[in-house]
């Protein structure tokens, strides 16, 4: 993710002079050619003054910027190292946040998760940490749970944790990944991992072509959809009976059939879109980072600013029970929560 220059114009006005001369009357001289250097040529006269027309149609007016709300919880200085997910345990009533700690392409080892209670009164900042208890988490991201299994996205592969515990269960490689970014779960038990396709350094983002979807089953990884038509896809959500993808590259929305086959495709106001979670009205929210806002909308419909001046708006998360945005903060290692009307 013009500055209008003011000019000062003087116009000359040439003025000619009459002098007396006493004595006897100088005979007539004709006058000098005229030219247009001698002679200004008058100044046009002023338009009319504008009179109300009924047939002229009204000005349009733009409508007001959307207002951003204070936050109902709002963690800036509780050790989050590049939180990139916030996901909510309903069973425990806790947010876990995924956090990179370095950089988010950096097979590093260094990554942990947080567990936070939803007033953010208790933080257990490092729940999961790599190196401890033979945990390994290099750049995590996504969260999604099934039964007392959480999944973790992991840029090559998934790791899967004791919900309860927090104690370090499997690893489910992802054949050919590169960024394995974002984790939800249907309803049959299913997960679904999406790999956007780029590295991201000190050289800025680049894409890998690993552009894909994987589908887990019994524990096994194998891709459901792959292509750069996939637009580096990023926030995953089963919902309406379909896997919907937001995607980072091409800022739009589409659903993946059981056959891979993409429909369903709709741009958002602005792209770089991240994380998507859906409300009990059928509305969804995606988050921007261009946009720099969390959008609101329906499927097929229009999207529009819910939360604005969000820098960096990650995978965000919802709380079921208080009707909550969860909103990781990526470049400002913060987490922000905030209350739906």
């Amino acid at each position: 993710m013009n500055h209008p220059t003011s000019l000062r114009i003087t116009v000359p006005v040439v003025c000619a002079a009459l002098v007396a001369c006493g004595g006897a009357e100088p005979p007539v001289q004709p006058p000098p050619p005229v030219t247009s250097a001698s002679v200004a040529p008058p100044p046009p006269p002023p338009p009319p003054p504008a009179t109300a027309s009924a047939s002229a149609a009204p000005a349009e007016v733009a409508p007001p910027a959307p207002v951003k709300p204070a936050p109902a919880l709002s963690l800036h200085d509780a050790g989050f190292q590049t939180p990139e997910s916030v996901f909510y345990d309903a069973k425990s009533d806790v947010y876990l946040v995924s956090n990179i700690n370095g950089g988010p392409s950096a097979a590093d080892g260094n990554g942990f998760i947080s567990r936070v209670s939803a007033d953010g009164s208790k933080i257990d900042l490092k729940w999961i940490e790599s190196g401890k208890k033979g945990v390994k988490l290099d750049a995590p991201k996504g969260m999604a749970v099934v039964g007392t299994t959480l999944y973790v996205a992991d840029l090559t592969r998934v790791r899967t944790f004791d919900l309860g515990t927090g104690m370090s269960r499997a690893e489910i490689p992802l054949k050919g990944a590169t960024f394995a970014n974002d984790v939800t779960a249907g309803p049959d038990g299913k997960v679904y991992v999406s790999d956007s396709g780029i590295k991201i350094d000190d050289k800025g983002v680049t894409p890998t072509k690993s552009d894909a979807v994987y589908v887990i089953e019994k524990g096994k990884a194998k891709p459901l959809a792959s292509g750069e038509d996939l637009g580096h896809p990023n926030g995953l959500l089963w919902a309406n009976d379909k896997l919907w993808v937001v995607t980072f590259g091409t800022g739009e929305i589409y659903s993946l059939g059981k056959d891979g086959k993409k429909a369903d495709a709709q741009k958002l106001p602005k792209g770089s879109l991240d994380g998507v979670v859906a409300l009990g009205d059928g509305s969804l929210l995606v988050s921007s980072w261009e946009g720099q806002a969390v959008y609101r909308g329906k499927l097929g419909g229009t999207f529009d600013v819910a939360i604005p001046g969000l820098k960096a708006p990650a995978d965000i998360g919802y709380d079921t029970k208080r009707a909550r945005v969860l909103v990781p903060l990526f470049q400002d290692s913060a987490v922000e929560a905030y209350d739906l009307k």
